[in-house]
């Protein structure tokens, strides 16, 4: 997905309103939208990814009960996503996102979960409080706003990549 910026820095006002002007460098440029969002995140990217956590995470060295309650927040969060997902694949700020195939991942989830937790995993799991009021949100969005529904997509999909040297 890209977004076309426009600046009129350094071009002058007869420039600006002659069609045959020349395009400028800095004047139009096409710019990625994944680009904009991971310069305008890179800040609180940097501080998540140096929590003791994620360095111990990245290094294989997670007790195994808070690995259980990461995967417990994924399910639920995943499954909500993935509800409002559905409910707009037709809305015209989604559809072109819509990839259930490539995306999904609450089949994967419900697997992992009968794995840490058993096959009756879901009468021992909770949703937590903070999850909760993510999924909240994600539902409210999905209902009320799908535009929005685009970055918590993104931000799940695209944000939880684990970089492409790093194997689990």
């Amino acid at each position: 997905m890209s977004v076309e910026l426009e600046t009129s820095e350094g071009v002058e006002e007869s420039e600006k309103n002659s069609s045959r002007a020349p395009e400028r460098e800095n004047h139009t440029r096409m710019v990625d939208l994944s680009e904009l969002l991971k310069e305008g995140t890179k800040e609180a990217h940097d501080r998540a990814e140096n929590t003791q956590f994620v360095k111990d995470f990245l290094k294989g060295k997670i007790r195994k009960e808070l690995f259980k309650l990461a995967t417990t927040a994924l399910y639920f969060t995943y499954s909500a996503l993935e509800e409002e997902m559905d409910r707009n694949k037709d809305h015209p700020a989604f559809t072109p996102l819509y990839f259930p195939m490539e995306l999904h991942r609450k089949e994967a989830l419900t697997k992992d979960m009968e794995y840490f937790f058993g096959e009756d995993w879901e009468e021992q799991v909770q949703c937590s409080e903070a999850t909760r009021k993510y999924v909240e949100r994600i539902h409210y969005v999905g209902q009320n706003e799908p535009e929005l529904l685009v970055a918590h997509a993104y931000t799940r999909y695209m944000g939880e990549k684990p970089p492409p040297q790093v194997t689990f």
